[in-house]
């Protein structure tokens, strides 16, 4: 595990400047925030990289191995972490909320380092608009970088605790176990109870309408 950790600080070494990785979770989730985080390693030691061995893809973790990388993440880099609601989230579109997100992110990182050669790399094929630093973005760049694999840490962690906070209020619908995700059982609940304020209203377009045209027969 140590070598991939190595791989990916290398990987964001090769562009010899400061980097800033960021990367979103939640986005194809039915109900509430999406969240941005933006990761800066200000040091790269070898007891960080130890601490960090195994650093990777959030989606190829353990949530035991998350939360435990999330604190180390949160001690050891300049990072902040951005949530844009389900509300706004339908007035400007997922994408734009999760770039949005980014931003504020990634914005709040740079005036922290206050270095003019930042280079920020972009989980995805998008480039964040209105952005005034040198940007690319990264197909796959959790897998790859080492601080947008700590990004989409700290926002995956971020958000499954905000969710498991709702599911609380709301435990009918399960959130707990799918995460928002509109999974078959997930669906079932909202056809019984109905929506709550924290559904994003244009993710359940298609079920609607779907319930709509059973119903005619």
């Amino acid at each position: 595990m140590t070598s991939h950790i190595l791989e990916l600080l290398d990987f964001d070494s090769s562009y010899n400047c400061p980097i800033i990785g960021t990367d979103e979770a939640g986005r194809g989730s039915g109900i509430g925030a999406v969240f941005a985080a933006a990761v800066y390693f200000p040091s790269k030691n070898e007891a960080l990289i130890e601490k960090l061995s195994l650093l990777n893809d959030s989606k190829q973790l353990s949530k035991k191995h998350r939360e435990e990388l999330y604190e180390i993440i949160k001690t050891e880099t300049i990072n902040c972490v951005t949530p844009i609601s389900a509300e706004e989230i339908e007035e400007i579109n997922i994408l734009n909320a999760s770039l949005k997100a980014m931003r504020i992110s990634v914005n709040t990182v740079a005036k922290e380092i206050n270095d003019k050669n930042i280079t920020v790399l972009v989980d995805g094929n998008k480039l964040i608009p209105s952005m005034n630093l040198k940007q690319e973005y990264v197909i796959k760049g959790d897998s790859k970088s080492a601080s947008i694999a700590a990004a989409s840490i700290l926002a995956k962690v971020e958000r499954d605790r905000y969710v498991a906070e709702l599911s609380k209020k709301y435990p009918l619908y399960e959130w707990d176990k799918n995460m928002g995700y509109l999974t078959k059982n997930h669906l079932a609940a909202i056809d019984k109870y109905g929506i709550t304020p924290f559904h994003r209203k244009s993710y359940l377009q298609k079920h609607f309408a779907k319930q709509e045209q059973l119903a005619l027969f």
